[in-house]
């Protein structure tokens, strides 16, 4: 398929176009600001994509420009889809990529696409809006809904959890200030995440969510010990107020069985690297040559 991608720069978009383009995919890459209605529409038209994957978004829950997430998530997605309702042909398949974050706490656990959602941030409500505005799309374009919940890998940016713990071990420095440390996550891969687009893709069914998750959580102490026996370092964890969120997801782990069933159904299987793999993919990132275990 000849693909439009959106984000095509950002974390999620640099490995996802590879990981296409090596399953014999075409991509082109979307430059048009999503607030920019007329360039875009210029855009798509002579791009005339066969499918889209729009993963181009603010992601980062303590973004200080709250309206931003709105602008972004919400009103550039709704540019893009009536830009892409005004092809002579509309493309075969539309991947949107909204947030695990709209379920918000629940004791529910793990979540499915049934679990009701309840948002307690402005990027989780502006992921959540986003899906409804979409919905009012479903008669004129194929779309598929897809919710990741937390992920990772090499090149994703300090600002997130995880490559800014990696990064501290690769200085192999003394200590790090961190928020909440009551938090339970999946810490998935990024290459699982891109193996659940493609598939979803070409046979998601019109029209549903998808939950890519593993169903695997890990405590915040569960990351840090593992760094720390990747590394050999020990790090002093200190509590810093500023990046204690209010309205703190305290668990989120997902279902994935209906992702699962996707897979099974076409003969493929998710990539799933372990936790480890995973981290230790990013302290080598992070130019620290780390010990086999």
């Amino acid at each position: 398929m000849r693909i439009l991608l959106t984000g095509a720069g950002g974390f999620t978009g640099r490995p996802f176009a590879q990981q296409a383009r090596d399953a014999g995919h075409e991509v082109v890459a979307l430059r048009a600001d999503l607030t920019d209605r007329a360039g875009l529409l210029q855009e798509i038209q002579d791009a005339r994509p066969d499918a889209v994957v729009h993963l181009a978004a603010i992601s980062f829950v303590g973004h200080a420009a709250e309206q931003a997430f709105y602008a972004v998530n919400v009103v550039g997605t709704t540019n893009l889809l009536d830009a892409l309702v005004q092809l002579p042909v509309p493309p075969r398949r539309v991947l949107l990529a909204s947030s695990a974050n709209i379920y918000g706490n629940s004791e529910q656990s793990p979540l499915a696409e049934t679990q009701p959602p309840a948002p307690v941030n402005h990027y989780a409500m502006s992921k959540l809006a986003m899906e409804y505005m979409a919905r009012t799309y479903a008669e004129r374009l194929d779309l598929v809904i897809t919710r990741p919940f937390n992920y990772t890998g090499p090149g994703q940016d300090s600002n997130f959890l995880i490559p800014k713990l990696a990064e501290h071990f690769a200085a192999r420095a003394p200590s790090v200030s961190l928020g909440n440390l009551l938090v339970e996550r999946e810490f998935n891969d990024i290459r699982m995440v891109c193996d659940a687009y493609l598939l979803l893709l070409s046979h998601g069914q019109p029209g549903e969510a998808y939950n890519v998750c593993s169903g695997h959580p890990y405590t915040l102490q569960h990351v840090i010990d593992t760094f720390e026996q990747l590394t050999g370092h020990s790090i002093k964890v200190e509590v810093d107020s500023r990046f204690v969120r209010p309205n703190e997801v305290h668990r989120l782990c997902g279902d994935p069985a209906k992702l699962n069933k996707v897979a099974r159904q076409h003969g493929g299987a998710l990539q799933m690297p372990s936790l480890k793999d995973t981290l230790e993919s990013m302290l080598v990132h992070a130019n620290l040559a780390s010990p086999k275990q």
